[in-house]
């Protein structure tokens, strides 16, 4: 996938970037196929997509008896303020069959906001950056791939530093 171009005076200021994520099939034949679908549907919901990882696999947590999951990252950019951005996101998942239920269960389709250029709240219902991002591999990993370079907003490490530390999610590999 193409890399993100960085702007030399401030990279990935105004990046907002989306976790795409899930291991259920839902109405596709596939849960890599509905990610695929979810990603081109990403415009219709207010997110233009600049760049994309590529699909990562990883097991199942906390129970990975359970179907692996697929997740992708993506840089997009959206006329959206981050608390729209984050009911676009929740909108999206429903579109996608998504279903809550108790935590971590399976999934069709699970979409984190996890950063909003530079911005850090933390509001009722609304933390940005996302508070665990960084311990997953399977978000940090794909984001790595795009955007390596990209600094947290609020801890300063890098892409490829949170990637390389992240213990959740230690088995994430491109599928």
């Amino acid at each position: 996938m193409a890399i993100l171009q960085e702007k030399q005076s401030a990279p990935f200021d105004e990046a907002v970037i989306l976790a795409l994520g899930g291991n259920l099939a839902g109405d596709y034949r596939s849960p890599g196929a509905l990610l695929e679908a979810a990603v081109s549907a990403a415009p219709q919901a207010g997110f233009r997509v600049l760049s994309r990882s590529s699909p990562w696999r990883s097991a199942a947590w906390p129970d990975p008896s359970e179907p692996d999951y697929i997740n992708i990252v993506a840089v997009v950019e959206t006329p959206l303020a981050a608390r729209q951005a984050l009911a676009a996101a929740l909108a999206l998942e429903r579109r996608f069959g998504r279903q809550r239920g108790r935590a971590n269960a399976p999934r069709t389709l699970d979409v984190d906001l996890i950063a909003y250029g530079r911005l850090v709240i933390d509001e009722p219902g609304l933390v940005i950056p996302h508070p665990r991002a960084h311990l997953r591999r399977f978000v940090m990993g794909p984001l790595a791939e795009i955007a390596p370079a990209w600094r947290h907003p609020a801890l300063g490490a890098t892409a490829r530093e949170l990637a390389d530390a992240a213990t959740i999610g230690a088995d994430a590999r491109p599928a």
